[in-house]
């Protein structure tokens, strides 16, 4: 059954990454993949959950009455129906809830002219210059707010400025690499910092510090070498592709009602951090509280305008135009890889590095150049899960203290996790949240970007590893 699993993981990805060869879209190979593997683990669940749920299914067989006396294939099928399944369409849903908040955000924004602000600010045309102003960017805003939204609103950005297609792919890779590079530095930049700073084993004083050069110099070495790829002058969007009835929508408007929109929706995104740590609830409730305040805003901003009711893009009309197929590409790809979690590979491929390598800056690589190929948060969901964060005590009575100091909070091996499962997604462009999104929302060929951007962003990678590496082994920082 195990696989099985994995060779059905394996096809799907392979099909996803010859989409356009194929002409079959990704969305619909990924959703295929997540629930045939789905079916699959069920039907293997006697097999799966005493190795890898075993404790998980004693304390829900326990709880339920009544499930002690049900044979033991029947207990496994409702420990999968009921807590499993549900558990992992709930992890799912906070983050489908939240790219579906961020994504009506950005659009209103953009549909509401908010954007021009901004784009009209960026006076150069230069193709290299561009690069280095988006990467910019893009690599100290998702420190802010996290990777998943800055890639939302970056590609919206360029959209507005740049007109062929072919230089937006190279603009957009950049953008998933500096979105993911910024958000490694920052306890509140991705899933995954976001996970070990919710839990302890990272703090806000000691991560920055220590991570901000390695993020830093991982984002620059793949945009100085993507900008020998770009010559001359950017071509601007041609006027005749805007859609009419957002040109009339945004003439309509006043330049402070234009301005407002955007601040607004920036508060709304940069709020989410706040709302998340000062409530200690998911970000989608935050998100979806921003979507609530802009939604009652523009309503009560349309009553006040004089215009025609079919000029008006309420948010009821913006929601229509979020891309479903990515939704569903996302929602495939997360539902595959739980399938694989709750099997076990995943943690066996965890217990395999520990015993096999037992280098802490190894295993992290290693875990960093896996994050690309799945996803980065059972990753270091599993690590979490593995090492314990250790104690004064623990490291006093270790077998090898020096070692067991590496897992103590803000220990080597808990930074150096962060940067690798953060920067490490870049390699391949569904090997992160924002290349998922970037790949739904320029459309970039799977192929294109493993043969010109995974080298660039690889050589990013371990340069920025480098010099964590040379941080603590030479400076002693």
């Amino acid at each position: 059954m195990l696989i099985a699993m994995i060779l059905i993981f394996l096809i799907g990805y392979l099909l996803i990454a010859l989409e356009h060869p194929i002409k079959v879209n990704k969305a619909g190979i990924a959703l295929m993949t997540g629930t045939v593997l789905w079916v699959i683990y069920t039907y293997g669940a006697p097999h799966f959950i005493p190795k890898a749920s075993g404790e998980d299914f004693d304390l829900y067989v326990n709880a339920i009455p009544g499930l002690k006396d049900l044979p033991f294939i029947q207990q496994c099928l409702h420990f999968v129906v009921d807590q499993q399944v549900v558990h992992s369409i709930g992890e799912i849903a906070e983050t489908l809830i939240f790219l579906i908040g961020a994504m009506v955000t950005v659009e209103l924004i953009d549909t509401h002219g908010g954007f021009q602000f901004i784009t009209n600010r960026i006076k150069t045309t230069h193709k290299r210059r561009l690069l280095f102003t988006i990467a910019a960017i893009t690599f100290f805003m998702s420190a802010v707010l996290d990777n998943l939204t800055t890639s939302i609103v970056m590609c919206m950005l360029i959209q507005k400025i740049i007109g062929d297609p072919k230089d937006r792919w190279l603009f957009g890779s950049i953008i998933i690499i500096a979105a993911n590079s910024g958000g490694a530095w920052s306890p509140i930049g991705d899933v995954t910092t976001i996970m070990l700073w919710v839990k302890g084993n990272i703090s806000t004083a000691a991560t920055i510090p220590h991570l901000f050069l390695p993020s830093l110099v991982s984002a620059v070495i793949p945009t100085v070498i993507v900008s020998r790829f770009l010559h001359g002058k950017v071509t601007p969007p041609e006027k005749a592709d805007d859609d009419p009835e957002d040109s009339l929508l945004i003439d309509s408007l006043k330049r402070s009602e234009k301005l407002a929109i955007l601040i607004l929706g920036i508060l709304c995104l940069l709020f989410v951090p706040v709302f998340k740590t000062v409530t200690h609830l998911p970000p989608f409730l935050g998100i979806l509280m921003g979507v609530g305040f802009l939604w009652i805003f523009t309503e009560i901003m349309y009553r006040r305008t004089p215009m025609k009711e079919d000029v008006k893009l309420r948010l009821a009309k913006v929601i229509n135009r979020i891309d479903g197929a990515t939704l569903m590409f996302f929602l495939g790809i997360l539902l595959a890889v739980d399938a694989l979690r709750y099997s076990g590979v995943l943690g066996d491929f965890s217990v395999w590095l520990d015993k096999s390598i037992g280098d802490v800056y190894a295993v992290n690589l290693i875990i960093g150049a896996f994050s690309a190929i799945v996803d980065n948060v059972p990753l270091v969901a599993g690590s979490m899960g593995m090492y314990p964060i250790a104690t004064e005590a623990m490291v006093a009575t270790a077998a090898d203290p020096a070692y067991m100091a590496n897992f103590v909070q803000d220990g080597i091996f808990w930074q150096f996790l962060a940067y690798c499962a953060g920067v490490g997604g870049s390699m391949l462009i569904i090997g992160s949240a924002s290349g998922v999104v970037v790949m739904g929302l320029e459309k970039i060929n799977f192929i294109w970007y493993m043969k010109r951007i995974t080298w660039v962003a690889l050589l990013g990678y371990l340069g920025g590893a480098a010099v964590y590496i040379l941080q603590n082994l030479i400076l002693g920082v």
